[in-house]
């Protein structure tokens, strides 16, 4: 029998919200409390984690998010996602510009929109009060195309027990003991992320491809992936992830044929 706290935790966090195709999607609450990594399974390094510190903002606009950015910060906005399209609890928000440039720079676009974060929200950057403590799911990170300066950042809230659609970071591995890159073929890769509904506890850093048996001509589809059992693929499973290719034919062997 739950205990009366998990029984409120549980009324307090339900939402009926449809599925998104969008980054990171609040999607429901989960019913198996709690959920922790497994052995053997990626997990976030704690010497990683990072609280990020924001301002209120009362308005947004063009002219609002130009002066946040002259003024070394992001304009930003916290909520959680209800249709797939409209946010509800929706807070305005501006972040250190330097924090979160540090943290895409240290961990690479795809892992910062894959990672949690606690941020906490100030009346100011020096002040000890803090209004609002969340954590987030970075769900969107606009860059200039040219200059790759951050322009502004969506986080997801990510209550304990809640479910969150999100791309998770590909790492290939055994590229070094491949059959068929031994043998002088190449890797296709055809996806670098994968969609899961995962366990706002339990959201992996990466998930690991091992490419130690593929022999040319052999490829992996993502129901082929190891993850945790309580993560659920949104793609088909037999939607290709890579493939070993044969090697293109030397300018040498062309000429002789």
């Amino acid at each position: 029998m739950l205990a009366p706290r998990q029984v409120l935790t549980r009324a307090l966090l339900f939402r009926h919200i449809r599925q998104s195709s969008t980054a990171a999607a609040l999607v429901q609450v989960n019913n198996e409390l709690p959920l922790t990594y497994l052995e053997g399974f990626p997990k976030p390094d704690a010497k990683h984690a990072e609280t990020i510190v924001a301002l209120p903002r009362a308005q947004s606009g063009k002219n609002i998010s130009a002066k946040e950015r002259k003024a070394g910060r992001v304009p930003s906005i916290v909520f959680e996602q209800e249709d797939g399209q409209h946010g509800g609890n929706k807070r305005l928000i501006s972040v250190q510009n330097n924090h979160i440039k540090k943290l895409v720079n240290h961990l690479g676009r795809s892992y910062f929109l894959s990672r949690l974060f606690d941020l906490e929200v100030r009346p100011d950057v020096e002040s000890e009060d803090i209004i609002e403590k969340v954590r987030v799911l970075p769900r969107l990170l606009h860059l200039h195309a040219s200059t790759d300066a951050v322009l502004n950042v969506t986080f997801m809230r990510a209550p304990y027990g809640a479910l969150l659609k999100v791309d998770v970071p590909l790492v290939f591995i055994g590229d070094d003991v491949s059959p068929g890159l031994k043998k002088g073929s190449y890797l296709n890769i055809i996806k670098r992320t994968v969609k899961f509904i995962c366990p706002a506890d339990i959201i992996p850093p990466f998930i690991e491809v091992d490419l130690s048996e593929l022999d040319v001509g052999q490829k992996l589809v993502m129901g082929d992936l190891k993850v945790h059992p309580a993560l659920k693929l949104v793609w088909p499973k037999d939607e290709p992830v890579c493939k070993i290719s044969g090697a293109r034919a030397s300018a040498e062997s062309r000429k002789s044929k």
